[in-house]
């Protein structure tokens, strides 16, 4: 009898335990560094590539639907140039350079954060491919960092979209606290935080780094 109770009791405690970090499991979130990129609306596409041109897939984003192309840019800014800049799929309604402060310092723009998407009065940088070129007016931005989340993520975080929260990186050398984080809520989304490198190399972040939500 003594001994049933002691197994009870081992028992108890190991579920105990593994609940325990089937919970904390539940509420990390993962981390993504985002390198430079471009998202292109068709009419640009056409212009630096030529007319419907079919852009080439190399490999599926962590976002559903979102992809890298075999496709590179040249960046041309009042102070430098940045080379092979990836194309990112599918076509925007417009387009949209993201960069990080660091980048934006080699080409002599302003680094202005945004939202992805918000690019209105944001610089504007000349795009090449080639012998083709774009003067592209506006859509140079330093994109905020964002969680994506789905409809049931959001529900088990206790969250909602266009929430501001802060997150901090767990597992890498340097832990930090990024604050007004901006939470993304959409069934079309994959729970995912991107931030760009900058932001990855501030915190030492590597492949063992997650992101909790800081309270």
């Amino acid at each position: 009898m003594e001994i049933d109770k002691i197994v009870k009791l081992v028992k108890d405690a190991v579920e105990k335990e593994l609940n325990q970090k089937d919970n904390e499991n539940l509420k990390r979130i993962p981390i993504e560094a985002s390198g430079r990129h471009i998202h292109l609306s068709e009419e640009d596409a056409e212009i630096l590539f030529g007319e419907r041109y079919q852009f080439n897939k190399v490999k599926d984003l962590s976002q559903p639907g979102q992809y890298a192309c075999k496709e590179r840019v040249r960046l041309i800014g009042p102070k430098g140039i940045i080379e092979g800049v990836v194309v990112l799929g599918p076509f925007r309604g417009s387009t949209q350079v993201e960069l990080s402060v660091t980048d934006t310092r080699i080409l002599g723009v302003t680094p202005v954060l945004r939202e992805s998407g918000s690019t209105k009065d944001t610089p504007g940088i000349l795009i090449t491919n080639g012998d083709r070129y774009l003067k592209l007016k506006e859509g140079v931005i330093v994109a905020k960092n964002h969680i994506h989340m789905t409809e049931e993520d959001s529900r088990r975080l206790n969250l909602k979209d266009k929430d501001k929260v802060k997150v901090k990186i767990c597992g890498s050398l340097r832990p930090i606290i990024f604050e007004d984080v901006v939470v993304r809520v959409s069934d079309r989304f994959s729970l995912n935080m991107h931030i760009d490198y900058d932001e990855a190399n501030a915190c030492f972040l590597t492949k063992d780094s997650y992101g909790e939500i800081y309270e």
